[in-house]
């Protein structure tokens, strides 16, 4: 197979390392034609260059978060979108720090010249990094192994990275069918995905063996395993699991978190809430918020509190149902400003002050769309081994529509790696999603939940 050689990851990281020191040298020199005249005390050369470390750093860490490195994944929109996210964040971020330094509110003009430039910056970087990867690493020629049809129409999305992938012989393997090294010849990338465990670690030790990139679709075990403790027992190697069960110092640190998180935001945001309320009350005249029974951990129910976005009688026929996004005609018009920008959430500051919920962790779902998942996915429950959260990994990763077994994927890669860090990180990233139309897009018309139940039982069965 052709392997990237260390001289092209070399070069795309030179590339990576002009676009940084770039940023963090406009931001100098917006520092040193008018910043530092506003600070109370002077600065020399060493602390100019902590200035311009630390505004390295800062940029480097929101650029990694949001992705806008990976060019070999996305394309030129998403990236610019990335690093103009975490350009903004860095800047603004610079300027509290300058009015710390300077005691005062100063001008922030300079700093909306600078978020221009950087952003500008971004997407022309964007534009030549991502050719750049095109013509360092061309798109591998993948052999697509699965064994039944669900798991074949899961991949569809693969065949839009055609940069990356060009699937060049799809393998539908059968029971009777033998699996030997000529099964993988001329293969320079392999996908498996929908095979049983047996079939796949045969093939996986194979792609090991013959150094062949392989991306596997991880199963529901594969998940629980990730989160194992390597021990040793009677000269044995074992990978010993359980239930989720972090140490007191995480719970303690992430409930202290989320009440500092939540108390700060409640009384910053107490403006904009009045607005809302406002809006919602001219409206239609209906109530403000919306109160509904939602599940967090080991199963407890609590009532959810939003933002009132949908008519009063949204359920009159009593069946539970998730939105279909601007199709939706329950929802009223202040209620898709509320949605698009994701202020219906805001209350839940109060549930999460309450300790129901946690700022990250599984969203929340409601008794009765949970009990039609745990029908098709047995599994459903494992993700309420945590406390329900305002944000978390599916959101970060995923959207609204989203299928169901992709969302509880998705917890249990955050459930069985629990940590501060990754609470933080989850918590900016999702900053990148606030303003993505695909984040908050509706199911198709005439479903209930996520998970269209009737054609995907025996796919949950199966995989």
């Amino acid at each position: 197979m052709r392997h990237p050689n260390k001289g092209r990851a070399t070069l795309l990281h030179f590339v990576k390392g002009l676009l940084v020191l770039s940023q963090a040298g406009l931001f100098l020199l917006s520092w040193m034609v008018y910043y530092r005249y506003q600070a109370s005390y002077s600065f020399y050369f060493w602390g100019y260059c902590a200035i311009a470390a630390l505004y390295l750093a800062m940029y480097t860490a929101f650029a990694q978060l949001y992705g806008g490195f990976h060019t070999t994944v996305s394309r030129t929109g998403e990236i610019a979108y990335s690093l103009g996210i975490a350009a903004v964040l860095t800047d603004g971020m610079f300027y509290c720090i300058l009015c710390l330094l300077s005691y005062k509110l100063v001008n922030p003009v300079p700093l909306v010249v600078l978020m221009a430039a950087n952003v500008l910056l971004s997407t022309m970087w964007a534009w030549v990094a991502v050719r750049l990867t095109d013509w360092l690493y061309p798109p591998l020629d993948t052999y697509l192994i699965y064994e039944n049809e669900d798991a074949y129409i899961s991949t569809q999305g693969l065949r839009e990275l055609t940069w990356k992938f060009r699937i060049v012989r799809e393998i539908r393997l059968e029971q009777e069918m033998e699996i030997d090294g000529s099964l993988l010849y001329g293969a320079e990338a392999v996908i498996l995905c929908g095979l049983p465990s047996s079939t796949r670690n045969t093939l996986l030790k194979m792609c090991v063996a013959r150094d062949l990139p392989a991306y596997i679709r991880p199963k529901i075990g594969d998940l629980l395993l990730s989160g194992a403790n390597r021990v040793h027992l009677a000269g044995l190697p074992f990978l010993y699991t359980q239930a989720a069960q972090p140490s007191i110092w995480y719970r303690a640190a992430k409930r202290g978190m989320d009440i500092a998180f939540s108390s700060v935001f409640l009384v910053l945001l107490s403006p904009l809430f009045a607005l809302i309320a406002l809006a919602v009350k001219l409206d239609d005249g209906g109530p403000v918020f919306y109160r509904q029974r939602r599940l967090t951990i080991h199963g407890r129910e609590f009532e959810i509190l939003k933002f009132r976005s949908m008519r009063t009688d949204a359920e009159k026929d009593g069946v539970a149902r998730l939105s279909t996004g601007d199709r939706d005609d329950r929802v009223t018009r202040v209620g898709h400003i509320l949605r698009k920008c994701r202020l219906d959430e805001l209350p839940q500051l109060w549930n999460i002050l309450r300790g129901e919920m946690s700022i990250v962790g599984p969203r929340p779902e409601r008794p009765e769309i949970a009990a039609q998942y745990e029908a098709v996915i047995s599994e459903f429950r494992l993700r309420l081994q945590v406390k329900a959260g305002l944000t978390g990994y599916a959101q970060v990763y995923g959207k609204y529509n989203t299928d169901s077994y992709d969302k509880l994927e998705m917890d249990l890669m955050y459930i069985a790696r629990q940590s501060i860090v990754q609470d933080i990180a989850l918590m900016f990233a999702t900053v990148k999603t606030l303003f993505l139309s695909e984040s908050t897009e509706g199911v198709a018309e005439g479903q209930t939940t996520a998970s269209r139940v009737a054609d995907e039982k025996e796919k949950f069965t199966r995989v």
